[in-house]
């Protein structure tokens, strides 16, 4: 009898520490969300079964409609470990193989007879990512992109560097592998999408959209204006393709990457290429590192959507974000749900920022510009302190740090101001801004 009793206490006590934690992780996304930080949904998935699943704020402010964790979102670059997967079936089918020039469908690219599937897939072709690396990217975005008009801009690119001799993350790259899937399939993505990977495992909230229906349980992105939730304009899914358009759910990135690592998808040969990185990158798969552990997966962002998803084999357990309200970093969203999941030290952000005096403020509102970026900057000023606004680009509210650094945390942005100019820093990178 009391062996029976210790077991019971002791079950008893393990399923109140894990309704503890997770809690505490509700309590940390409520309290963003309450303080106009965070929209979006969170889903934990461990030993096969959902431990946690939850979301927050709206899929759609202006109509009040309010997200659920059977919300559709935009997934951005998790789309290109949909491609890589079915492109990686397409080798296990013996239809493709890494050795594969991509001259044999587009000819007319510089170095396409030097560029492989291989290289596609590890961005290690040299080819200039047709949203970030083009000056006229912007005029595209909310048009109706041909195939063969993308082809043609990509075909007209200059080489970055001679193929596979470094790494260098582009688009073109992941949209290229799209039609090449088509190409050899003879049917759409879209089609591809739901019978190789949607409709073989069940994945019951994970398609590729035309435009985002609220009717269909979908929700838009919105960043912060200081004062309220603005809707952000929907690119058009016809640029984004094969790179970036897939909307899903948490809870269908987990189940996704659980089925990969499961063997569902691709054969055990194709899995273990796909987690072979070169130069931090796997034929579709990242590692992202907490601690000593270490999860496969990918990021996202388009509009103002971010996502994260990552799978660990040893522990059998994924994370997975999808943000629709856009005001403070991802990463440091996801440090804070690992932290209270595995039980290491956590402080809830201090969001109040730093008091700077309205004399300040007032100097550095103006317009900037830069020689190094071709779009110029307007910091004006608010009620709460500085807003931003690059050409044509949503505004977004800075936080003070100091009387000279202001932050947007969710862009990992950071200004330092002098006289009449300010040096932007971002992903590594320095730009000085001098006022107009």
């Amino acid at each position: 009898m009391k062996k029976l009793f210790y077991l019971f206490v002791l079950t008893t006590s393990v399923a109140f520490s894990q309704q503890t934690k997770f809690r505490k992780i509700d309590s940390l996304l409520t309290f963003l969300n309450t303080n106009n930080k965070f929209m979006g949904s969170v889903a934990i998935r461990q030993n096969g079964a959902v431990v946690f699943s939850k979301a927050y704020g709206f899929a759609d402010v202006d109509s009040n409609k309010k997200l659920d964790e059977n919300t559709k979102l935009k997934i951005g670059s998790i789309t290109k470990t949909f491609t890589a997967t079915m492109i990686m079936q397409l080798i296990d089918e013996k239809k493709l193989s890494l050795e594969t020039k991509l001259s044999k469908f587009f000819p007319k690219i510089v170095n396409a007879d030097k560029i492989n599937i291989h290289d596609l897939l590890h961005h290690r072709t040299g080819i200039p990512d047709y949203l970030n690396d083009d000056p006229k990217a912007g005029d595209y975005i909310y048009i109706d992109n041909k195939r063969t008009d993308l082809i043609k801009r990509i075909e007209g690119y200059t080489s970055a560097f001679e193929p596979k001799s470094q790494y260098k993350y582009s688009n073109s790259n992941y949209n290229l592998l799209g039609y090449i899937l088509e190409d050899i399939t003879k049917k759409s993505y879209s089609q591809n999408l739901n019978e190789r990977i949607i409709n073989k495992i069940g994945l019951k909230n994970t398609r590729f959209p035309d435009k985002i229906d609220l009717s269909k349980n979908e929700g838009y992105s919105f960043i912060f204006d200081g004062k309220n939730w603005e809707k952000v304009p929907e690119w058009s899914s016809s640029l984004a393709f094969s790179a970036g358009a897939i909307m899903s759910t948490p809870n269908d990135l987990n189940a996704f990457l659980n089925a990969l690592f499961d063997g569902k998808l691709v054969s055990k040969t194709a899995l273990e290429q796909m987690k072979t990185m070169e130069d931090t990158y796997g034929k579709g798969l990242i590692i992202a590192p907490f601690g000593e552990k270490k999860f496969y997966g990918h990021t996202g962002g388009i509009e103002s959507f971010r996502a994260a998803v990552g799978y660990s084999p040893e522990e059998n357990t994924s994370f997975a974000i999808i943000v629709n309200g856009d005001n403070y970093d991802r990463n440091n969203i996801m440090i804070g749900v690992l932290s209270l999941f595995y039980g290491e030290p956590y402080t809830f952000p201090d969001l109040k920022g730093f008091a700077v005096n309205k004399d300040i403020l007032h100097k550095y509102a103006g317009n900037y510009s830069s020689k190094a970026l071709p779009l110029k900057i307007t910091v004006t000023e608010t009620q709460d302190g500085l807003s931003a606004q690059a050409t044509g680009q949503s505004a977004f509210p800075l936080t003070a740090k100091s009387d000279t650094e202001f932050v947007y945390e969710a862009a990992r942005i950071r200004m330092i101001f002098g006289d009449n100019k300010f040096t932007l820093k971002q992903g590594g990178m320095d730009f000085e801004f001098t006022k107009e």
